[in-house]
């Protein structure tokens, strides 16, 4: 099934497993001192209010055939102090575990986003961001709650039952066996509607996490969609989200329902069952007084309550199970692009790479290089051309090790006389040495300074806005209000594209790398500017390995070295006028691009 689509439900069928709470515990045990604390306050709370019925009973059945008027005011001034004693305890109980319930949604974000910071580009290549933003934000607030007070309210709702139960055999024993007479047939109910309501929040899920995939795809492309004037298909294809999210929920809410209608049911019929049966014992002799009655019957309410509520939590934890799932399967999705046992920090290069019999496929089955052989020299400057999908970006990809090589090794020259192969170094030692300016220039929220030194975070502002005038982004920047200091919207939104570009290079630069790796450098600049552009590119790969990707042919003419990419390899290689001279793959390129008809012009 694929899953890089917004209208492809994602499977939330597995069963219930505790071995997910098990692991889900050491995020409950950081806390485990407060949870204790809070469940002694609700237990202490629960008390409290159990002892309100026997009020009622000792009142009734006592001071008011009495007369006793001053045990009666003492049982008013008992009753409101036990209920203003648990709303004390329920408070500071809630209070603590609204903290205990956000530092989990923060433990487990921290560790689900560094988790995915290290995912490769594959993870994000077969994934809308809507269903992996579900997982991060949806997913987690909903298990936060169950972890916490959905564990102490489990707890709590034994213990309520327990003393319940004491209670009212406490009371009368006859009567309470009339109540939990029902408790049978309840569980049956519940037994019936338990795995339809799993399955109806899970569709529910789905459904929420197809909409949320969407929306962010049609934020991301509201360009494009105004562009075609795509709206009305688009209000469309939202409405019918929409829609499936909200038959899912109402769905899921009535069977949900059926519950809650079914312990009120029971509670009712039971209710009735109670005042029959104590009625005809209090007149056939039985020394069931009126107060009894009226006191089993507040404990029928208070007896269901809890019952309902763990029938309520139970369907909680199936569904968040399903939740946590997702979650630790994302956290255990492979990070195969990493670290190898025993890695060593890549020490300073030479700028010379070569390329061993490496052969690589997106997909299995479909090689986009196949043996391919290349030897870069140190201070060499190499241009990759040819048609799109060849594998120009891959070779760039398999470099900066974004994807591992299918076969053959990537090796790297070192000053110190050593050659090493990049899967065996460290990934951040490999990608400091490299200065890489992808196609897609993805400028971030915050100042241009920001942006500028987001690769280099110990840069002075000096050394900034050297980089930028380097490049000639001092151009366009000096003219800002705010110069260095301009705040730019998410992706640069208030910049143009070729700014955008001027920026992203200027980022690049300021990491003073030994590789230096264009890919698409100069496609969204214009032609002034990109003729400044270039002479900040020449100072800079001075004494620097480079590697070019381009379309646009004119840029990359005076490089030492252009390779022709095609038929998984390299189809020609060699100097500008000697490929043309070849008049081969590389010539018919060039003069269809440029016009040029004439072999020998340079």
């Amino acid at each position: 099934m694929a899953r890089n689509k917004f209208d492809v439900d994602e499977r939330l069928e597995s069963p219930f497993q505790w071995k997910h709470m098990k692991r889900a515990g050491k995020y409950i045990a950081r806390h485990r001192n407060r949870m204790i604390l809070a469940l002694l306050l609700s237990a202490l709370s629960s008390m409290a209010t159990l002892y309100i019925p026997r009020i009622t009973q000792w009142v009734l059945d006592v001071a008011v055939p009495e007369g006793n008027t001053e045990m009666i005011f003492r049982m008013a001034m008992l009753f409101v102090g036990l209920i203003c004693l648990s709303i004390v305890f329920t408070t500071i109980r809630s209070r603590m575990m609204a903290h205990v319930s956000q530092e989990i949604i923060h433990d487990i974000r921290k560790d689900l986003f560094a988790h995915l910071q290290k995912l490769p580009f594959s993870y994000y290549d077969s994934r809308p961001a809507g269903k992996i933003l579900v997982r991060v934000i949806n997913y987690v607030n909903s298990v936060s709650d169950i972890l916490s007070n959905g564990i102490i309210n489990m707890i709590l709702e034994v213990i309520n039952i327990i003393f319940i139960v004491f209670f009212m055999y406490a009371t009368n024993a006859t009567l309470a066996t009339v109540i939990v007479a029902g408790l049978p047939v309840f569980a049956a109910i519940i037994i019936l509607i338990k795995p339809r309501q799993r399955r109806a929040w899970q569709n529910q899920s789905n459904k929420n996490s197809n909409y949320n995939a969407y929306l962010a795809e049609s934020i991301d492309g509201v360009r494009v969609s105004q562009l075609f004037d795509r709206q009305e298909t688009n209000i469309s294809i939202m409405k019918r989200l929409a829609q499936a999210c909200r038959e899912a929920w109402l769905k899921a809410v009535y069977i949900s329902n059926t519950v809650w209608l079914s312990s009120e049911l029971m509670t009712q019929i039971v209710t009735v069952f109670l005042y029959i049966a104590g009625v005809y014992w209090m007149g056939g002799g039985n020394m069931v007084s009126f107060g009894v009655i009226l006191a089993m019957g507040q404990y029928v309410s208070r007896f269901w309550q809890p019952i309902t509520n763990l029938a309520n939590i139970y369907n909680s934890f199936v569904n968040n199970i399903a939740y946590l799932e997702r979650i630790f399967e994302t956290m255990d999705e492979p990070v195969t692009v990493d670290d190898a046992p025993g890695a060593k920090d890549l020490t300073p290069i030479t700028g010379e790479v070569d390329f061993e019999n490496v052969s690589f496929a997106y997909e299995e089955g479909n090689l986009v290089l196949e043996h391919l052989d290349l030897h870069i020299r140190s201070g060499e400057s190499v241009a990759l051309v040819g048609p799109t999908g060849a594998g120009k970006s891959t070779i760039i990809n398999l470099l900066c090790r974004f994807y591992n090589v299918g076969s053959g090794r990537i090796m790297l020259h070192c000053k110190d006389g050593s050659v090493q192969d990049i899967s065996q170094v460290t990934l951040h030692s490999l990608r400091e040495q490299l200065g890489i300016m992808l196609q897609d220039s993805f400028i971030f929220a915050g100042t241009l300074m920001d942006n500028i030194r987001y690769g280099r975070l110990d840069a002075t502002d000096a050394e900034v806005k050297e980089a930028a005038r380097r490049v000639r982004a001092d151009t366009f920047i000096s003219r800002l209000p705010k110069g260095y200091l301009t705040e730019i919207r998410e992706r640069g939104n208030n910049l143009s594209q070729g700014e955008r570009q001027l920026v992203a290079f200027a980022r690049t630069l300021l990491s003073d790398p030994s590789i230096l790796i264009l890919d698409e450098a100069t496609s969204s600049i214009d032609t002034q500017t990109e003729k400044l552009l270039q002479e900040g590119i020449a100072e800079m790969l001075r004494g620097r390995t480079s590697l070019i990707v381009a379309h646009r042919l004119s840029t990359i003419r005076n490089c030492d070295r252009i390779l022709y990419i095609s038929n998984r390899g390299i189809a020609e290689m060699g100097s500008h006028d000697e490929l043309m001279a070849r008049k081969g793959l590389y010539y018919q390129l060039y003069t269809t691009q440029t016009g040029e008809a004439e072999a020998g012009i340079a």
